[in-house]
């Protein structure tokens, strides 16, 4: 049972929530950013850095992110061809495999967000091109699944059920856990049971929310940290 004096801050964060979501969309669909002059770092020695938003996202949900690494130094990667991430994991984590080829990129830093870094554990344990990434940094990921992903009206939605076959067979590949760092909300209105992933390095933010986090100073100072302990 959720206390009352709890219920209110979480329906702001629920309603907050959504409101950076429909931002961004729109923000997305009038003013489409250019993200060439990510890709030249200004570090040296900096790891590259791909960044795999969620489903239904462009990868302007992350430009906070972008912007955040690319100042520390990092040439920072957009993969075009996830469009709005509307596809499978496997089928997605292919597109990002390829641009990981075509680019001949090496050492590589994932940086995700939910969707994101379900296709991140896939590139990194299932992919022919799994050795050219170093680590991943996610971001309020559904590792376990959602209970309410039952529910959806969508199948890309229900894809994200604890009971799908694809994502318990990812879940229960824990080799690679330790080489991803899992950073999540205190309260993530889509995710109940939170983003804990067994082996991995777990950071819990107070911080509330799905989307809005990714904004939050907080969180970008641990990504920021994270990336650059592993670069």
């Amino acid at each position: 049972m959720i206390r009352p004096a709890k219920l209110l801050p979480r329906a702001r964060a629920w309603c907050l929530d959504y409101l950076y979501v429909a931002y961004w969309q729109i923000h997305a669909l009038l003013f489409p950013a250019d993200h060439r002059h990510f890709l030249e770092g200004t570090g040296p020695g900096t790891a590259p850095v791909v960044l795999l938003p969620g489903i239904y996202e462009t990868w302007q949900f992350l430009h906070p992110v972008a912007e955040r690494l690319h100042a520390a130094g990092h040439p920072v990667h957009v993969v075009k061809g996830l469009g709005y991430n509307h596809g499978t994991v496997p089928d997605m984590a292919h597109v990002v495999s390829r641009y990981l080829e075509e680019n001949d990129l090496r050492g590589v830093l994932l940086v995700a967000h939910s969707k994101g870094g379900l296709i991140g554990k896939y590139v990194m344990s299932a992919s022919d091109q799994a050795w050219r990434v170093e680590r991943m940094t996610a971001i309020n990921t559904p590792f376990s699944g959602s209970v309410y992903a039952r529910f959806a009206p969508l199948r890309s939605l229900r894809d994200f059920s604890p009971r799908n076959a694809g994502l318990l067979k990812l879940a229960r590949n824990l080799e690679i856990n330790h080489r991803i760092v899992s950073v999540y909300s205190a309260f993530d209105p889509h995710i109940p049971g939170g983003s804990f992933l067994e082996g991995a390095v777990n950071i819990k933010l107070d911080t509330m929310g799905h989307f809005r986090p990714i904004g939050d100073s907080r969180l970008l100072a641990v990504v920021e940290e994270q990336v650059a302990g592993l670069s």
